[in-house]
Order: C-alpha cells, then structure tokens, then sequence
C-alpha cells in the first residue's frame, strides 16, 4: 500500500507541476497579482495534489476491483435483465457523483440564470450515461460490432442536432465529454472488463474498451432532446 502511495503521489506531482510552474511564472513575470491571491493559489495547488492522490489511490484499491468483481459476478446469475438493470443503476450512479459533471451543470445553471436547471441537467446525463452503459453490457454479451453502434449513435446526433435549439448543442456536446472523468471512466470500464472476462471465447481487449466512448453517446442524445422538450 505504501508502495502503491508514493507512485500515485509521483505521478499526481509530475502531472500538475507544469501547470503550477506556468502559473508561477506568470505571475513573476506578466500577471503579478495580489500575495494573498497567489498564496490562495499555493494552498489551492497543495490541495489538489492531496485530493488527488487519495482519490487515485481509492480508485485502484476499491473502484477498479469491485467494479471487475460485479461486472465477472453478474453472468453467473443468469439474468439478462438483472445484468441490463445493474448496468444501468451503476452508470447512473456513478455520473451523479461525477466531479465533472457537477461542474459543468453548476455552471450552465449560472451562466444561463436557472433556465437550464442543474439538477434536471445531471439527471438527464446520468440517464443518458446509464442507458448506454446498459447497451454496452448488451453488446458484449452478444457479441455486436462497437462499429454500428457508433454510427447509429452519432447519426442519432447528427439527425437531432437539425432540431435542438442551438444553445443547447454546445452543452450537449461538453455534456458527453464531461462524463469521460476520474469517477466514471474506472468504473464504466472495470464493469466492462469483469463481464468480458468470463465470457468464453471474448478479449478484454476488444470487448472491454471503447464502452467511454460509446456511453459519452448516451449524455449528448440526452440533452438534445430536453432542449427539444424545452423548447
């Protein structure tokens, strides 16, 4: 565990230090604002490397396992509908306690003064994220090609975009690509990998990704239609 501690704090240190030192010399070169905002920022930048360190090193010893264990544990029940339903569930879930995405409705609900309410917008993305989860589970289990559900989905978009209001097709977009985050990425994929695992004749390779890229789908279609309900 300790082993295990100080790599993640290496690669959390490697991984923010560029931006921090961009920052500083900003700030001693062209920015110069006050001390107490630059040292909010210091204090800001030990936090985050704290943050994230104990965030990583909960994803690899608890998120990863448990997410490979449920996703290897659902086929041996036999039912497909519980496999569907547990998908779904756990896509929805994990989007609702995404970092990302809280961040982005909070701010659509500010930038927009409550008409895009953020709570109604993380719920729509989470169903979005939660029913292609669901589908990803499906295709996997049966076998069909990742290829024609990125074309059906993203021709579902591209028809929906010809009728969604237009401020609602940036936030669509940054809808799906908030959800490629730090909570539902670990998750979405062990489950992926767990369930193709244990299926005979199946490559975690080739079944067990690809399923953040399809799932993205699910939020963008989402949001699309609740600005054509909105309307």
């Amino acid at each position: 565990m300790l082993k295990q501690l100080k790599e993640i704090a290496l690669e959390v240190i490697v991984a923010i230090l560029p931006i921090s030192l961009a920052v500083i010399i900003l700030q001693l070169t062209v920015i110069n604002i006050s001390t107490s905002q630059f040292f909010q920022f210091l204090s800001g930048f030990g936090m985050c490397i704290l943050g994230m360190v104990l965030f990583l090193l909960g994803v690899k010893t608890g998120l990863l396992p448990i997410g490979e264990a449920i996703g290897s544990e659902l086929p041996k029940r036999g039912s497909l509908l519980l496999l569907v339903a547990t998908a779904f569930l756990i896509g929805f879930a994990v989007t609702v306690a995404e970092p990302d995405v809280i961040v982005l409705t909070g701010q659509i609900d500010e930038v927009s003064k409550g008409s895009i309410s953020e709570n109604i917008l993380i719920n729509v993305i989470a169903i979005g994220i939660g029913f292609f989860v669901a589908v990803a589970m499906l295709r996997i289990v049966f076998g069909f090609p990742i290829k024609y559900l990125f074309a059906a989905g993203y021709a579902i978009v591209l028809i929906l975009s010809f009728f969604v209001p237009p401020e609602f097709v940036p936030v669509a977009f940054d809808a799906g690509g908030v959800t490629t985050g730090p909570m539902t990425v670990p998750v979405i994929l062990s489950l992926g990998i767990g369930l193709s695992s244990v299926l005979a004749g199946r490559s975690a390779i080739s079944d067990g990704f690809g399923l953040i890229g399809l799932a993205s789908i699910g939020p963008i279609i989402g949001v699309m239609i609740m600005g054509i309900i909105l309307r």
